[in-house]
Parts: C-alpha cells; structure tokens; sequence
C-alpha cells in the first residue's frame, strides 16, 4: 500500500482522517495477583465473555477557560472543544478551518484548576480582580495585542509563586466549574463519545511541572459538589491532592484517579528518591500514590518522556522528541542528576527498587498519551499539528517561534512534538467502562497514530495461539494483559505482543519489547529486545536487530511510500534471561518506519527552506503499559 504525496489543495484548513478503529474478541475472565505485601485495590478485569475494543482519546485538552490559553490568545470554549473532538468542523482562533475526520472515542477538558476562567476577567477588565497591578498590566498588554508576552508574564509569576492577586477564589470558580461540568454532561453520549468530567490540578515547584490531570468516573451530580482542588489556597505538594480525593470520594461516593503530567520538565521532582518535603519515601506513601495515580503520560506536545539516550545509550530509539533544556519556565537549567526523577522508564526502574524494599511499588504506572493542546483542538497528526497553544497556530513563521522562553535558552515552534493520544481496551465506551480499564492500566500510549497493539504475559501459552484476532482470545484465557501483575509461575514467562498498523500511517519496523529488573546488589537493571522485525531482517543472538528498516521519505514533497516495513507483527517471545527470584517489568513500544515530521508538511504547505537542525523525518510509535513480575 502507497501513501500518495499529501497535498492541501492550496488551503490552510487541515484535516485529520479516517474512523476510529474499533476490534472485538472474546475475553474469558482474568485474575490478577495482589502487591506481595501491602494490598492495593484494583479495577474489575474484565468479566467473563465480555468483549473489548480499544477506543482512541484525548485525557489532557485545554480550552479558553485555562488562564494561559486564553491568554496566548485561544478563543474556543468547551462547546468548540467538544465539537472538534466529535467530528464536527470549527474555526480555530487564528480563523482556519478545522475538522476531524476521524474523531476520538473521548475526552478529558483538562482546564487548569488554578485560575480556570480567569483570563476573560482580565481581558475585560473586570473590577473583581483589578485591584493589583499584574491583572492590570496584562490587561493592557492583552489590549495592546501582546499576548503572548502577557502569558510568559503569567506563567512565569504562577510558576514561582508570585502572583499578587489570587486567581482561585470560590466564588469565582463555581460558575466556570458548573459550566465545566454541564458541558462534559451535555456531549456525553454512552455507547458513542464519553466526555468526562476533569480538571488539571496545576501544581508548579519553583517551575518544576507536577501537574496532574483529575478524570472523575462520576456524573455531574456528583463531580459538581466539590470544587477542583487547586495549588494556590490549597498545596503543590501530591500527598494532599490525594487527600482531596479521598476527601470527594467519602463525601460523594464517587470515584476518581489522577493522571501525571510528562515529567520531562520535573526536574527530577516526578519519580523522585525522596516525598515533595524531602521526608523518605514510606511504604503508606507508596500504597497511596500506586492507589490514585495508575497511569502516567509519557508522551505530549512538550515532548516524549518514555526514555532518555543519556540514561538509555543502549537504546538507539531513546533521544525521540526530547525536551531536556529546563523545567517548565526553563528558570533552572537541567542537569544529569535531574533526568532519572523525569523519564518514565528510569521511574519504572526506582519503583522495583522501592518494592525490593517497601514490598509495594510507589511507581507502578500505566503509560497513555495525550496532547496537553491549549487551543482546544486536539490534533496531533504530523499533516494536521495545530500547535501547543494558539500562538503557533499553522503559519508560515511559526516553526521559529519561542514556545517557552527562559535564562537557559528557548524552545522553539519547530522543537514541538505532534503527540499523543490515549488508547485504552474497555468493553464499551461509556465513562464506567473507560475508566476502569484506565484504573487497571489496560492502556497505552501513541505518539498521534492509532495502531492497535495488544500485550499478554503468562506461562501457559504453548505455540497453538491465535493471532488472527491478535492473541486476545488465548491472552485473556491464558494470561494476563498490559498493566497487569504475573505472579511467579512454572519455568519462565511468554509474552504475546501484536500490533497492526495505523492505515492511514506508516507501516511497522519493529517491536520491542523493554526489561526492567533487579539485580542481586538491589539496584535496577533495563534491556532492550527485538522480538519482531520487518523485511525478513534478522535478530541476532543479543536479541537485537541492528539493521535500520530503510527511509522512503520524500521531504520536498512530504511524502512516503509503504514499499518497506510490515502492516502487522505478531511474536510470542520467551524472556531468555528469566530469574524466578528477581522482580521485573515488560512493556512493548512498537515504532514506525519514517514518515514526514508535521515540520515537512509545514514547509510544503508555505514553501518554506528550513535549517538543517530542524527534523524533516519522524518514525512514530506505541508504548504499552508493563506486565510486572512479583516473585
């Protein structure tokens, strides 16, 4: 199958194709093991017979209602936000046409908790908070057409704690919070398009981003009672995040979980050694945030956090979309020491260690993706990017553009990534069901693509299993899925991994699948191992392949061909280097042969000549959630 050469037909509106895809098999019931010693409640597996699909989302959109948004200049509320993500066309806040041809499955409106709807108090001057000089002087500079220079100014004082007025006062959050509410109820249709109920508590450690993005199982009858938690008038610090959820959930019966920010601009705070406070990390405070906090974003706009080449050299896919300038103000320069507490998969590594020695794994998380867009439109496909926020809407100039702006350097318009979506296995697409696969960490992550992937481990698979259906089936029957526990079994565990590729994107090169263990000395061990690879290539004895799948990619015209890779890889891999006594994770990340870069179809869509630093080329992937192993 050839990609023809993409073409807008001389037109700025930009277009995102084709229909979610949705497989059904059959999925016999799956008993999952407890944490060895501390026991932490997981969501129901799925039920006997049930069928699964895999539905394709967005946890992590913004609309006019968070501050910084609205204040680069994003004018579509939750109605537009809504509309776009259903399939309907909208006109974006720089005037151009834009509609999904393939819309999501579902959404989170993820607008920030601090500050929600505060940007149209101070576009309009309103006296409520005109009393202090900040609001005034941005109110000014929105007049005077300098938004975003007005939020630099905004983030950058929220990020270091000095605002001079307070943006998060109740009486001015329950308006926008029922109307928040009332929207997502709206354009919730159970069976075709869930819209939770969410907000983005937006927690910032002298500008070190610990945000966290808040998806309310419930109703509006119930979500509606509490307002969202927010950092100023309540705490940047997680442990009282979860308290606030306890909080909700005693008071209304509900339930809630909390999604992590990428972490890549943490500076080392995310998957850090110690609490917020410096205090040791304790076996409660593990069981705590294993119990609200399941998944964990790894890929976004601001880069791709799965891992990173300086703590992966082994791993020639590790330096993919990488942010590593600062944190999220780039007021503090990144330093070495800092990557290990910012990348997911060295996260996953210090949670084995801290299970070694709590006997419950703080770090136990899921991967998805989502987009973190500001414009409210959550298009992340290379040949329809609309940019982190509306300031670098498609243009001609905005691949130059500052996108944040620090003492330690910039990064630049052409440095976003075009990234990622959620992809979650429930059985029916209704808050409920979304949710509880989300709690069980039946998801993974893309990077923009909808490829189907599907991951079991167990001991019991015996070469006669299927993959016609891509080893659901067998999977559940005999093993355990993505984000599931595989207690200690008879000889070594076999993973099934199958993944299919987006059709409307590039074939496959390879999967992979990622080890992570502990050593006999207590410290955390990873590796990296081919189990399928395209074009009759080979894996050598290390379980490597180390031939490139080739480069089809014509830049000038933006284009590829499928003439190399695979529409489908199957493999059904045995750990070769299994140790019955040491703990371990498995996860897959399935990636792409070359494709054009959002950057290509920008420079053909304005017959721009870029510099050679910026990336012509992408090789697009999936990461699955891990299969950990508990001896």
């Amino acid at each position: 199958m050839a990609h023809l050469s993409w073409t807008r037909l001389h037109k700025l509106s930009m277009v995102i194709f084709g229909a979610a895809f949705v497989m059904a098999c059959e999925s016999p019931s799956n008993e999952q093991s407890a944490a060895p010693d501390i026991a932490v409640t997981e969501a129901a597996a799925p039920q006997s017979a049930a069928t699964t699909n895999v539905y394709f989302g967005d946890t992590h959109l913004h609309t006019s209602l968070s501050v910084d948004a609205g204040t680069f200049g994003n004018r579509l509320g939750l109605e537009e936000a809504y509309k776009f993500t259903r399939g309907e066309e909208v006109t974006s806040s720089g005037g151009l046409a834009a509609k999904m041809r393939r819309p999501l499955d579902f959404v989170v409106v993820a607008d920030h908790s601090d500050g929600m709807g505060i940007y149209q108090l101070i576009e309009a001057g309103d006296p409520t908070i005109m009393g202090t000089a900040q609001p005034a002087r941005w109110h000014q500079m929105i007049k005077d057409g300098k938004n975003t220079a007005a939020a630099s100014e905004l983030i950058a004082n929220f990020s270091q704690n000095t605002l001079d007025f307070n943006p998060s006062e109740p009486d001015l959050a329950r308006p926008v919070w029922d109307q928040t509410v009332a929207a997502a109820e709206k354009y919730n249709e159970p069976g075709k398009f869930t819209a939770f109920i969410g907000y983005e508590w937006t927690s910032l450690v002298r500008g070190n981003n610990l945000h966290r993005v808040v998806i309310y199982r419930d109703n509006g009858d119930k979500a509606s009672q509490r307002l969202p938690y927010t950092m100023i008038g309540g705490s940047q610090d997680p442990e009282d995040l979860w308290d606030e959820l306890q909080t909700y959930e005693d008071q209304t019966g509900g339930q809630v979980l909390a999604i992590p920010h990428n972490g890549n601009l943490s500076n080392g705070l995310m998957f850090d050694v110690t609490t917020l406070d410096g205090g040791k990390i304790t076996a409660e405070y593990a069981k705590q945030r294993q119990l609200w906090e399941p998944l964990y974003e790894s890929t976004q706009i601001k880069g791709d956090g799965e891992s990173h080449h300086l703590l992966s050299p082994d791993d020639e896919f590790a330096d993919y979309e990488t942010w590593d300038l600062g944190n999220l103000d780039n007021s503090q320069a990144k330093t070495p020491e800092m990557l290990p507490g910012d990348y997911y998969r060295s996260g996953l590594k210090r949670g084995l260690e801290f299970a070694e020695q709590l006997g419950v794994n703080p770090y136990k998380v899921g991967q998805i993706g989502s987009t973190d867009s500001h414009t409210s439109l959550p298009a992340v496909e290379e040949d329809n990017f609309y940019g982190k926020h509306s300031g670098v809407e498609p243009e001609a100039e905005r691949w130059e553009h500052v996108v944040i702006a620090g003492v330690n350097g910039d990064i630049m318009g052409w440095q976003q990534a075009s990234s990622g979506y959620a992809a979650v296995w429930s059985e029916e697409n209704t808050r409920a069901s979304i949710w509880d696969a989300m709690k069980r960490r039946e998801t993974y992550a893309t990077t923009g693509t909808r490829p189907l992937v599907r991951f079991f481990g167990g001991y019991n698979f015996d070469g006669s299993e299927s993959a016609a259906d891509m080893y659901a089936a067998d999977g559940y029957a005999k093993g355990v899925p993505m984000g599931a526990d595989l207690p200690a079994g008879e000889g070594a565990p076999t993973f099934l991994v199958a993944a299919r590729m987006d059709e409307k994107s590039g074939n496959l090169d390879r999967i992979q699948i990622i080890k992570g263990w502990v050593g006999e000395d207590g410290t955390a061990q990873e590796r990296v191992y081919d189990v399928a690879v395209s074009d009759n290539r080979t894996i050598d004895a290390d379980g490597r392949c180390l031939t490139p799948v080739g480069n089809t990619v014509n830049v000038n015209e933006a284009s590829w061909t499928n003439t190399i890779g695979a529409p489908e890889l199957t493999a059904a891999w045995t750990d070769p280097e299994f140790d019955p006594t040491q703990r371990a994770f498995y996860y897959a990340r399935v990636i792409d042969i070359p494709t054009p870069r959002w950057t290509a179809y920008d420079a053909l869509t304005f017959g721009l000549d870029l510099p050679p630093e910026v990336d012509m080329f992408t090789q697009e992937r999936a990461y699955t959630s891990p299969i950990w192993y508990t001896p």
